[in-house]
């Protein structure tokens, strides 16, 4: 039964990859929702067995690798953390397919759409579920690679090709970094990779340092460095987030299975799962921190400034997935799965929500183009609404029982891992960017359904209601973006549970939920009333006439310059890609291929018998006399160097050259 929550996905892709045109339209949409619902209910099962009854359980397949003392095993782990994410990934996932019997029914390419969601599912699978790092890196590449095949799925356009080369490049940072630390574990664990191993193996190693350019470091506080890169890669945060905005390209149900439950998720889940290992590093968890609170500030400030709806959105993820990163950083990995858990349910009903939207407007992503669409749409408004106010934090739905218990643990400056004054500037950027993300979650509702209509009559009366499954998933996703949180608060949150003890490792003195109970009322207020703040500026701003936002020009190139993103990409390009690039070319492509490869290998081994053919062309003159010459000198040759010792090759050469030179 575990395994096949593994294999049905598999099926359905492999089955529609190969035979999806002989299947047809509605013979794959039954192959692909029965696997995928199959693997849903096994999941549930499987969390009944391990989740809430506190079982482990290991299954080992076949040995995979030996070689010297490498020893790695195909083998999968479900526990706790395994149970939750497998929740998560086989619903979404699911309701994503079922989304897109809809969405994309008129695509020519729908059989192949659907293999690749598929075989998206299958490798975030294997990710979640490996014993090993090997294992989890095949479904960590995996990943990446569906993501490159969905984001590109319209490849004849220039748009989706350059979003999905970026995302696989900028991922092979992240990608590199989590080699090295599987290169360091190889080393330091003596060939072996195995997850049980490894942990119970790493209080004996806390103290090990390594030698390394006229510096000693902390071997383990390398070892989580390069994991921690491989998660900013991933999970999209500062200084390496710049695909995750232009994956976009793809369609919808792409980005709501990219955001909510696949691909950005795998690096908060390889934090987690390597948390007996980064537990050991104060410095990396200072790290983490910053990194966090730097990334939800930035995504959440730069989402203000979008026109595009999905990009919005996008940059939200980016902003909850800081909120992650720097709860991991805090060592409250339960808190960090929890918002992980939460944020599933309601970035995929915004994506989705955001896809009928888009629909209904003849394809139309533009905000600023649309407008009165509550008029329209209004059940869609609605379900919009509900995965926005979640979003935010609005009291008793979904994100406020996991965002607030972040923002009020940052309150408590009492971790001995991290100064004071980080601590209190990592806060304040949580609370700013909730700040930020009530203002365009707001202004993305006010553009999209109360504004003036920016386009014509013949138009909206083009616009429509979604189908009935269509807004079905949207339903379902409504409800467990009001009830989930409730419902999951004991199992994740609540005192007394016992069930992270073997997933999760916390030092005691970093482990201060508790304290955050009895924090004062006043720094409890601080998040919803940031939050407040943040959706009475968008109204107000909404409401100001053009008149009175005209004295706001002066302000112009700096939102010209957040609009841009920074300019990230750019500075990106001139320090780092056009340098490589022009090496590439005129260093490796031009001196080393063309160059002094070229001349040892084949090419210039041709131009050399060329050059001799020709040469000896020019000897065969027809003239007897010009023979007669060439039998005296080389008998003469051939004594002088018999008399004097000469080597033969010697003679070879010195005889060529004479006649060369004769000639």
């Amino acid at each position: 039964m575990y395994l096949l929550i593994i294999f049905l996905p598999l099926f359905s892709s492999i089955s529609l990859g190969f035979f999806g045109r002989l299947i047809g339209f509605y013979g794959s949409t039954i192959i692909s929702i029965i696997c995928l619902f199959l693997s849903f209910l096994v999941s549930i099962f499987i969390f009944f067995e391990i989740g809430l009854n506190g079982h482990i359980i290991y299954i080992d397949i076949f040995t995979w690798i030996i070689s010297d003392n490498i020893n790695i095993k195909w083998n999968f782990l479900f526990d706790n953390l395994t149970s939750s994410m497998l929740i998560i990934i086989t619903f979404i996932s699911t309701l994503v397919h079922l989304y897109s019997f809809d969405y994309m029914k008129t695509d020519p390419h729908f059989q192949r759409f659907i293999s690749f969601l598929g075989i998206f599912t299958f490798f975030m699978l294997i990710l979640v579920t490996s014993g090993n790092l090997l294992q989890l890196f095949l479904g960590w590449e995996g990943v990446g690679l569906a993501s490159y095949l969905l984001i590109n799925f319209w490849f004849t356009r220039l748009a989706a090709n350059k979003a999905a080369l970026k995302a696989l490049v900028i991922n092979r940072i992240g990608d590199l970094a989590l080699l090295f630390a599987i290169l360091l574990l190889l080393q330091i664990f003596e060939g072996t990779l195995d997850f049980n191993i490894m942990f119970s193996l790493v209080p004996l190693i806390s103290n090990y340092h390594i030698h390394l350019f006229s510096f000693n470091f902390h071997y383990l506080s390398l070892i989580s460095f390069f994991l921690i890169i491989g998660a900013i890669g991933k999970s999209a945060q500062l200084g390496l987030h710049t695909w995750l905005p232009d994956a976009m390209e793809g369609p919808t149900p792409v980005s709501a299975l990219i955001h909510a439950a696949t691909m950005v998720t795998a690096g908060v889940f390889l934090i987690i799962r390597f948390s007996p290992i980064i537990e050991f590093s104060p410095i990396m968890l200072n790290f983490l921190t910053l990194v966090g609170a730097f990334t939800a500030f930035f995504a959440a400030f730069t989402g203000i400034f979008q026109h595009d709806i999905k990009k919005v959105i996008a940059y939200s993820t980016c902003s909850q997935l800081g909120y992650m990163i720097f709860c991991c950083g805090l060592s409250h990995y339960n808190v960090s799965l929890f918002h992980l858990f939460n944020h599933a349910f309601f970035k995929a009903l915004l994506f989705l929500s955001a896809g009928s939207i888009i629909h209904a407007s003849n394809n139309e992503q533009d905000m600023r183009r649309m407008g009165s669409l509550v008029s329209f749409l209004p059940l869609t408004y609605s379900l919009m609404l509900i995965g926005s106010l979640a979003l935010i934090g609005f009291p008793f739905l979904t994100g406020f029982y996991s965002k607030d218990v972040i923002l009020e643990i940052t309150n408590l400056f009492r971790n001995s891992n991290l100064p004071s004054f980080f601590g209190i500037l990592a806060c304040w950027l949580g609370i700013l960017a909730a700040f930020f993300t009530s203002f365009y979650s707001f202004r993305l509702i006010y553009l999209t359904f109360f504004n003036n209509m920016n386009s014509s009559r013949k138009f909206s009366q083009t616009i429509y209601e979604s189908s009935f499954l269509t807004i079905f998933v949207l339903i379902l996703l409504a409800i467990c973006s009001i009830f989930s949180g409730y419902f999951f608060k004991e199992f994740f949150l609540g005192l007394g549970i016992d069930c992270w003890i073997n997933s999760i490792f916390i030092w005691p003195e970093n482990n201060y939920f508790l304290e955050s109970e009895f924090l004062y009322i006043k720094f409890k207020w601080l998040p919803f009333l940031f939050t407040l703040f943040g959706f009475v500026v968008a109204t107000f701003l909404n409401l100001l006439t053009i008149k009175f936002v005209n004295y706001l020009n002066y302000l112009n190139n700096f939102f010209f310059l957040i609009n841009k993103k920074w300019f990230f990409d750019f500075i990106f390009n001139k320090v780092f890609v056009y340098p490589l690039l022009n090496f590439g070319y005129l260093i490796s492509y031009k001196n080393l291929d063309r160059g002094f490869l070229e001349l040892i290998g084949p090419f210039g081994l041709s131009i050399l018998i060329k050059r001799i053919s020709i040469f000896i062309i020019f000897l065969q003159t027809g003239q007897i006399i010009h023979y007669i010459f060439f039998i005296l000198y080389s008998l003469f040759f051939i004594l002088y160097s018999i008399l004097f010792s000469l080597p033969i090759f010697n003679l070879f050469i010195i005889f060529f050259i004479s006649i060369f030179y004769i000639i």
